[in-house]
């Protein structure tokens, strides 16, 4: 896959599809195939750009500070370095939080957001949670044993993850067939999830914004209110029987759901609305 330099750091990224471009910013620990389900789909429409986010996939693992902010100010830099003046920008979970801030901080940048599995602040039952996979990171010595064992039981609900064991464990197959994230890098990675607050920046977004959840999320749920009240004009999906990771449990319907946001603000859907 190509790579590109981006301020600091040299970032790995892999480009699909033709249209509008759609950046698409990983979550915590993951590279940029995390989201193959989607760009299946998206890509039929999209020119769908999935990023390595600084510390993961095939992008530098600098030492030093990360901050939400910081994930931010590299994707902007990257879109700067590859031409892409404006883009649809999509992220679940530490890629929502991302998403957030360069809709705050680069609105001219953002055509249009999505937010999955989103948080203002993290707060101190958060903290604990992801103070846990610290601990069992660091225990384990390896990062897809820990998220696996440790992250997954968070992103999928009781029920769900019973009931299709044999998919479960095709999920665990490609965590461990990705690239592998160094534990002090996922540790960089997970102070920048602690230290995350965003609540004085949402109401300066004033692009289109689409917030999803899934209603048994026990880590993300309890924002998704906060987020839709206070970024102007968003609305909010909530997809049932779900808990971090909707983008797995109901593909289908996340697909449709997620595209129809995208494709109702594309330039082609906005000129066609104005005939």
């Amino acid at each position: 896959m190509p790579k590109i330099k981006v301020n600091d750091i040299t970032m790995n990224y892999d480009q699909q599809g033709s249209g509008e471009p759609l950046i698409l910013i990983p979550y915590l620990a993951a590279d940029s195939a995390c989201y193959a389900f989607q760009v299946a789909e998206y890509a039929k429409h999209f020119t769908c750009i999935s990023v390595d986010p600084r510390g993961a996939g095939q992008t530098d693992k600098p030492v030093g500070s990360y901050s939400m902010e910081l994930f931010a100010d590299d994707v902007s830099g990257f879109m700067t370095a590859l031409g892409v003046e404006r883009a649809h920008i999509s992220g679940l979970s530490l890629g929502a939080a991302v998403g957030i801030w360069l809709a705050a901080k680069y609105p001219d940048k953002v055509r249009s957001l999505s937010v999955h599995s989103g948080w203002t602040r993290t707060d101190s039952y958060m903290k604990t949670v992801v103070g846990s996979w610290q601990v069992l990171a660091r225990a384990l010595g390896n990062v897809p044993d820990m998220v696996i064992n440790g992250i997954f039981p968070w992103c999928f609900t009781p029920e769900f993850y019973v009931a299709n064991a044999e998919y479960m464990q095709t999920l665990a197959a490609f965590v461990r067939s990705r690239p592998e994230q160094p534990v002090d890098a996922f540790i960089r990675q997970t102070e920048a999830v602690l230290a995350h607050d965003v609540e004085s920046r949402l109401r300066d977004i004033n692009v289109p914004t689409q917030i999803t959840i899934g209603e048994d999320d026990m880590i993300s749920a309890r924002f998704a209110t906060p987020l839709n009240e206070n970024i102007q004009g968003s609305e909010l999906i909530v997809f049932e029987d779900c808990a971090h990771a909707p983008i797995y449990e109901k593909v289908e319907e996340f697909n449709q759901k997620t595209l129809e946001f995208l494709q109702r603000h594309s330039g082609r859907a906005l000129q066609a609305g104005g005939d």
